[in-house]
């Protein structure tokens, strides 16, 4: 990976390097990153760090140093958690960009910055969470950025040391993914169009339907949120924003079982999306409701009416980080609109084998 220029998420302990988390309150050493470190020895060289949303506690990229302006659309959010990994990618600061993904924090900010995104299976080894500060233990994900996915496989393949081969669309069985109301209309049209895009090489096409899974993913993410920064919860004014202090509070006031009755439903949530992989080869969905929203912006003005923008982009992206199964976010030819690809667990090569493909066959 020699000449492969990176950035690093600021979850990431890096060895004379400080660790902020983009928030103003103290917290914990996560030690050194062997994810960083591993990408060092295959000859890659770490640049500097990149802020994100306070904790990687939500979406906009917003942080107690202000936060993160969109690449190209000045008073637009870039998406976030890991919005200074997106937009470093975007501004051809980096070649790749370490990022972390517990509800779509490396997918959204791919998909308003106009980059790719990769979210392996949970618990890949070659994409060791070690020396990441936590936010969730159950969804958290280790992850790369890049312009395109080309470069994604080419990071995979140096830290997997398998080959990354393009694999044919032809016969895939892919369920579509798109609620009806859950988008704006740019974005529902943006989705089917690259779904006749797969059908044009040769993919199947059919509905897909899942559940909103954030009665699940909300009460785990924040109880073991608050776990993690317990010691910082301890003071009366530890330093966090208003709104990540809020949701931390939220968390450490759960009770056992509530959080309990959650990973239940997880339960629930992962026999249903065992299923539709019974039926499926590849799911297809947006990876965003919306393009990118104004700065402060808290609504998403969807099809199906208005709806907190935190609930109606997470509701797209936290199934798949909460049950733990690769995603791939690629751009549209609809600018700063991205979808997502998933497939089953542990099939991470064939997933970047089909991303391979589809940017083999622009135009």
């Amino acid at each position: 990976m020699s000449g492969l220029r990176f950035s690093v998420k600021d979850l990431y302990g890096v060895e004379g390097w400080p660790l902020t988390a983009s928030t103003r309150a103290p917290v914990p050493d996560p030690g050194q990153s062997v994810l960083v470190r591993r990408l060092l020895e295959l000859g890659a060289s770490a640049v500097g760090k990149t802020h994100l949303h306070e904790i990687a506690l939500g979406i906009t990229g917003m942080n107690g140093y202000g936060g993160t302006e969109h690449p190209t659309l000045p008073g637009h959010s870039p998406g976030g958690s890991s919005s200074g990994a997106a937009v470093s990618v975007a501004l051809g600061q980096v070649d790749v960009a370490l990022g972390t993904d517990t509800g779509g924090s490396i997918r959204v900010p791919a998909a308003w910055c106009g980059v790719t995104g990769f979210k392996p299976s949970k618990d890949h080894p070659e994409y060791s969470l070690a020396g990441v500060l936590p936010l969730s233990q159950t969804c958290d994900h280790a992850g790369p950025l890049a312009r395109d996915v080309s470069t994604l496989a080419r990071v995979h393949e140096a830290l997997t040391g398998t080959e990354i081969k393009a694999q044919s669309w032809s016969g895939q069985r892919v369920g579509l993914w798109l609620p009806e109301g859950w988008t704006d209309r740019p974005v529902r049209e943006a989705v089917q169009a690259f779904a006749a895009r797969l059908e044009a090489l040769g993919a199947s096409l059919s509905p897909a339907a899942l559940p909103e899974m954030l009665d699940a993913y909300t009460p785990i993410v924040l109880n073991e949120a608050a776990a993690v920064h317990r010691e910082a919860l301890r003071q009366d004014e530890p330093g966090f924003t208003p709104f990540t202090l809020g949701l931390l509070r939220q968390g450490a006031a759960l009770t056992g079982a509530e959080v309990e009755a959650a990973h239940a439903r997880r339960a629930e949530y992962r026999a249903v999306l065992d299923d539709l992989f019974n039926q499926f080869d590849v799911l297809l969905a947006p990876a965003v409701p919306t393009p990118p929203p104004l700065t402060g912006q808290e609504e998403a003005e969807l099809e199906g009416g208005p709806l907190p923008l935190r609930r109606a982009v997470l509701r797209l992206t936290a199934p798949f980080s909460l049950l733990g199964v690769p995603a791939l976010a690629l751009p549209t030819t609809t600018p700063f609109v991205g979808v997502q690809l998933m497939m089953r667990q542990a099939e991470d090569d064939r997933l970047l084998g089909l991303g391979l493909t589809l940017e083999g066959s622009k135009g």
